[in-house]
């Protein structure tokens, strides 16, 4: 090993511990120039009774909080988990924001001092999918809040179906009134996003963009057997370079070889588990196969019926892994099904 994995949070907490290398992964990516950026505190207690929640990264740029999250791994409540982190990341603002004074009475000038909510900044929430894509093809997705018009406007079949392209124009022309209405600033609340970006199609489906060279230098930091010449198209890039010293095996300690090994066992572990769940559906799916091929008299034999019936068990538990998240090469990977034999029958 070369390198050590970047994918895994410890290396990842140090490398982005730079500001310098937080500030080009945000330019790259968000292909916008930064001209200051401020490190703020990852560990943060909600209320009395809460646990720590703790960010990877947080920071803020300009007008702008930002939270960068690694996830190394399905798990099923993601989904919420970085939902309320984007909350949170609006709500801790709540420990800076100003106080306006507010006269209650002009004769007495008796008066209180009230928070002044228009400095709210909005927030960017960026997540780091290394195994998972979220059965998304793109190499990463955002979400914003709009008006629940603009999603009517999209899943109206009866006027996207309709030959008479005037009606689709004026429908459209409403739309976009109500979502460029600037009024009382509500422009703001579409400023706010949450960014899934997925390692495993960056790398597979390039598309020329700068923020690439980020999720395919990790990913070849993800082989343990990863060598100098695997990096050799990083070399004469400052960031990059300082990237590789943190990262360099000659910086590793005894515990940090603990720590790769058992961050090693662990997702192994995930993987049998996963993998558990399949064998005892696959058996499940070969007994309803087998019943399912003879009482529809698609075989001409036991052999055949249970033939039959193993595919099948295998392409419902496919379809079954995809609907709860996991990501489709480690279906694949699983089942031992192709990609393409497994997408035409979800």
């Amino acid at each position: 090993m070369y390198l050590a994995p970047l994918n895994y949070d410890r290396y990842f907490k140090k490398v982005f511990s730079d500001e310098r290398i937080v500030k080009r992964f945000l330019e790259d990516f968000l292909e916008v120039p930064i001209t200051l950026i401020e490190r703020l505190p990852e560990k943060h207690q909600v209320t009395d009774d809460a646990a720590i929640v703790e960010f990877d990264y947080r920071c803020q740029i300009g007008d702008a909080f930002v939270i960068v999250d690694m996830q190394q791994w399905y798990k099923p409540d993601l989904v919420q988990r970085f939902y309320l982190y984007h909350a949170l990341n609006t709500g801790l603002q709540l420990e800076t924001l100003p106080k306006e004074r507010f006269v209650l009475n002009q004769k007495t000038q008796q008066s209180r001092k009230i928070r002044d909510y228009a400095a709210l900044a909005p927030v960017l929430t960026l997540i780091w999918m290394v195994e998972d894509s979220l059965r998304f093809k793109e190499n990463y997705v955002a979400y914003t809040m709009t008006p629940e018009l603009v999603l009517d406007f999209i899943h109206n079949d009866r006027l996207w179906q309709n030959p008479e392209i005037t009606e689709l124009l004026k429908e459209r022309q409403r739309v976009l009134q109500v979502c460029d209405n600037p009024s009382k600033r509500l422009d703001f609340l579409a400023k706010n996003r949450l960014i899934f970006m997925f390692q495993l199609n960056i790398v597979k489906h390039p598309k020329a963009k700068k923020y690439e060279r980020w999720f395919r230098f990790a990913e070849k930091s993800r082989n343990h057997d990863n060598t100098a010449e695997d990096f050799v198209e990083f070399g004469g890039d400052e960031i990059f370079e300082e990237m590789m010293r943190r990262l360099n095996k000659s910086t590793l300690k005894e515990d940090d070889y603990e720590y790769i090994e058992n961050e090693d066992e662990m997702w192994a572990e995930v993987e049998r588990l996963e993998r558990g769940y399949f064998i005892e559906g696959l058996e499940q799916g070969r007994v309803e196969g087998r019943v399912e091929g003879r009482v529809e008299g698609r075989v001409e034999g036991l052999e055949q019926g249970r033939s039959e019936g193993e595919a099948k068990a295998k392409r419902d538990l496919a379809r079954q892994m995809l609907s709860e998240g996991l990501p489709l090469a480690m279906v694949a990977k699983i089942t031992g099904l192709s990609e393409a034999e497994i997408l035409p029958k979800i």
